[in-house]
């Protein structure tokens, strides 16, 4: 890579895939009682791609910022390896893997301006890396420009709002022309106008520097938003992988099913009954090739379409008008949820007057093949059927 302009460019060198090779972290048990180790990261197989960026996506504990640390080199794993592209780097130490790391809390130096901050990464450079003041200068302005803070220089971060601070650590990351930029939940301290603001700047920036970059997050919205891919993590494991869209319009499994989404799957108890679906008493789609017995049924809240003869019935609990579309709040005994979420557009003129129902009225579906998905009861896992 090369500046060139104000522009940190790809200069169509050597590709920097990440391999990541059965990779697997234990940490010792603190359990007394329970002395097996803790397996963070188990097994974990992938290959980053040149230039995209990946969303490492889950709940909290699920493996994903351990599995940035050891791609960073602060920890090292207990079976496995890391390749930059062909490159073994996995007893390289961080400073030595030619990587830009981004924290949640900015982690930037309060008593040094913003110039300053961005400056000292090239300051320790040594030996043949090593910049004379002029080149160090250029190349901070440049950063700083990509980001859009070159007028920001002078200040001290307490000067700063969160979203600036967030871009000084960004430019920071970007100065020394990484061949991995790793971005640790970045967003997390930001307000949500902000938040939305910031990730639309990362992609941005990912995309004119062309760096390979991996974004951990357990907000799906903003995984989903930004990512060329996404990888759905759960207890260590990873439970899928795939451009977002094909993620979230086709799950492996429920667990992914239900965490990807806003307003998140609705999901309910079900049975097979030849070639049918039922959920209640109520018949509710034709399942072709999926063998009786019971299910779980996860719809999507966009897979509902009101209709007074609908197959699917439920007690209206309230109506929300979001502008464009409406949200019809409901139960059912066979929900899993304590409520069915449904998103019914504005131009469906039976939901316009659903807001004039009386509370606990029946209010009537038909559901939308492509939204519907059926899930083992016993592993959870996605049953396909003919739609």
């Amino acid at each position: 890579m090369q500046w060139q302009g104000s522009r940190l460019r790809n200069t169509g060198g050597s590709k920097m895939e990440v391999i990541l090779q059965n990779l697997t972290k234990k940490f010792p048990s603190r359990d007394k009682k329970n002395r097996d180790d803790v397996i963070a990261v188990n097994n974990f197989s992938f290959e980053i791609p040149d230039g995209k960026l990946i969303g490492l996506l889950g709940p909290s504990g699920c493996g994903k910022s351990t599995m940035l640390n050891l791609i960073s080199g602060l920890l090292k794993p207990t079976e496995g390896r890391i390749f930059f592209g062909q490159d073994d780097v996995t007893e390289l130490p961080p400073e030595n893997r030619g990587i830009g790391l981004v924290f949640q809390n900015y982690a930037l130096y309060p008593h040094l301006t913003v110039k300053q901050n961005i400056l000292f990464p090239l300051q320790n450079l040594k030996g043949k890396d090593k910049l004379s003041k002029e080149e160090m200068l250029a190349k901070a302005y440049e950063a700083a420009k990509l980001v859009q803070i070159e007028e920001l220089m002078d200040r001290k971060p307490r000067e700063l709002s969160g979203g600036q601070q967030q871009r000084v650590a960004i430019a920071r990351a970007l100065v020394k022309m990484p061949k991995v930029l790793l971005l640790d939940e970045p967003l997390s301290n930001l307000d949500a106008r902000l938040r939305i603001q910031t990730r639309e700047e990362i992609r941005r920036i990912q995309r004119e520097t062309k760096v390979t970059t991996i974004f951990v997050t357990h907000d799906q919205e903003e995984a989903m938003s930004i990512s060329d891919l996404i990888v759905v993590m759960k207890d260590g494991v990873v439970q899928q992988i795939g451009r977002p869209q094909d993620v979230y319009d086709s799950p492996d499994n429920l667990f992914v099913a239900k965490f990807l989404g806003t307003p998140p799957i609705n999901v309910f108890e079900g049975e097979i009954q030849d070639n049918m679906l039922y959920i209640g008493a109520d018949k509710v789609l034709e399942t072709v090739g999926v063998p009786d017995g019971k299910v779980f049924v996860g719809i999507r809240p966009e897979g509902f379409i009101m209709d007074e003869a609908g197959t699917l019935g439920c007690t209206l609990s309230g109506v929300e008008v979001m502008g464009r579309d409406i949200s019809v709040v409901s139960t059912n005994e066979a929900s899993v949820n304590s409520t069915v979420r449904s998103i019914i557009s504005t131009e469906n003129q039976l939901s316009m007057r659903a807001d004039q129902l009386p509370e606990k009225s029946t209010v009537r579906f038909n559901l939308i093949p492509s939204k519907v998905f059926l899930f083992d009861c016993r592993t959870e896992e996605r049953i396909h059927f003919e739609k």
